[in-house]
């Protein structure tokens, strides 16, 4: 887990006066993130103890977890194949406007009691976490190789905002909800119904020059003016050899931190409310519990995109691994009745995650070339979603079988697998690095 290894030329973002469109882009991203945090924070605090109000069982409280990260599964992939033909603009705004709508399916399925239009809903409202993290590919794609991660960053620190602000409203949503006849518990999905709709609202019409298109015309400029000037380059069979087991290398490394993190993240995320609930904890500590983990998800990735740039992803996403399982280890540990340890958890739980996101979206934008970034990155996105669904899926069983400690506990040591998955894959560059220096 050495240095940062440079992202090979023919993977990197054209750097030709892109200074202003990238500024613009920026600020279109993080406002609509702004909006959009708003929106997944719905799901996150309120959508396991909607499922056992509605279900009366806890043991499929991690059911509403399990089916919108398998909705983001498929949310994913079709933004992904979207984007890749026709740019981040129509992909993205097509993902916040289908949250809205399952939202909004959401707030009826509670109004009216009907367990089978709340599970389509949710999956349907999974493409809002879909849509949430592929946005920060589309901050990068304009971005300078050595200012990748904190594009990154920026665009995951902007959902902060919102994230935090909605587990906060789940009071004052949930008076809004009752006074119009609706569950107290479908109340945040009424905010998520208003702030998806405006951030589609946002992305359809602001979000110029795509990012993707843009970075593509200046990529094949590029190309022209070399090939115009004689600079093709020597010994390209070779060179294209490496940058391809590279790429493979970079991608599975990069999937796997992320995999892993969102597998150990949800599970421990979706049932800590249903834990608290169970040992007298109100929705207004549960929310600010919440609240807490979400900021730990997003505010610290200003210093994770620098720490990612300084130090290289490989070394941030073993420390992601230890940061998890601590989490999980406090979890488990944690008096039930104390509020502030099960919170003091939670934070390390967000932090390990952005740790991470950052450092493997790092990996898979570096190792990835621009022809097939999107689809890519919307199938990596398939792969966390999925690691999402098992974890939320399953959480409510473990919980009901062997109690949130033992869920706890057993998370943060699968965690810690993300150390000698990232040892190997950098043991494997400086290997194949050495042989190149060698003349082998």
């Amino acid at each position: 887990m050495g240095a940062r290894p440079a992202a090979p030329a023919t993977h990197g973002t054209p750097g030709s006066a892109t200074g202003p469109e990238q500024k613009r882009i920026m600020t279109v991203l993080v406002i609509s993130q702004v909006l959009s945090g708003a929106g997944l924070a719905a799901g996150i605090t309120v959508g396991a103890l909607l499922a056992e109000d509605m279900l009366g069982s806890t043991g499929l409280a991690g059911v509403p977890s399990g089916l919108f990260t398998a909705g983001a599964a498929l949310g994913a992939m079709v933004i992904g194949r979207l984007s890749e033909r026709w740019g981040r603009r129509p992909g993205l705004t097509l993902g916040h406007a289908t949250a809205a709508l399952g939202s909004l399916g959401v707030v009826v399925a509670a109004a009216v009691d009907m367990v089978p239009l709340l599970f389509l809903s949710l999956f349907v409202y999974g493409a809002g976490t879909a849509v949430n993290l592929l946005a920060r590919y589309a901050g990068a794609d304009l971005a300078p190789p050595a200012r990748r991660a904190s594009a990154v960053s920026t665009v995951l620190l902007a959902t902060t905002f919102g994230a935090v602000v909605g587990p906060n409203l789940v009071t004052v949503t949930g008076d809004v909800a009752h006074a119009w006849g609706i569950p107290r518990l479908a109340g945040p999905f009424l905010l998520a119904v208003v702030a998806y709709a405006a951030a589609a609202v946002v992305m359809g019409t602001s979000l110029r020059p795509d990012p993707l298109l843009r970075a593509r015309e200046l990529a094949a400029a590029e190309a022209a003016d070399r090939a115009a000037a004689g600079g093709a380059d020597a010994g390209g069979t070779e060179a294209g050899g490496a940058g391809e087991r590279a790429h493979v290398r970079g991608v599975a490394t990069g999937t796997a931190v992320m995999v892993l993190s969102q597998l150990v993240m949800i599970g421990i995320m979706t049932m800590t409310p249903v834990h608290m609930s169970a040992h007298g904890h109100g929705t207004q500590a549960t929310g600010l519990v919440i609240a807490l983990h979400v900021a730990a998800m997003f505010l610290p990735s200003p210093l994770t995109g620098r720490l990612v740039d300084r130090f290289g992803a490989p070394r941030v996403a073993a420390a992601a691994g230890v940061t998890l399982l601590l989490a999980g280890l406090l979890a488990a540990l944690a008096p039930p009745h104390q509020g502030a340890a099960l919170a003091a958890a939670l934070v390390l739980l967000g932090l390990g995650w952005n740790f991470g996101l950052v450092s493997g979206t790092t990996m898979i934008t570096e190792a990835v070339p621009l022809a097939t970034r999107a689809s890519t990155q919307g199938l990596v996105d398939v792969a966390i979603a999925i690691a999402g669904s098992t974890g939320g899926t399953t959480s409510g069983l473990v919980v009901a079988g062997s109690g949130y400690p033992a869920l706890a506990a057993g998370g943060g040591l699968l965690a810690l697998a993300i150390v000698p998955v990232v040892a190997y894959s950098a043991a494997g560059l400086r290997g194949r690095a050495t042989l190149r220096r060698s003349g082998g």
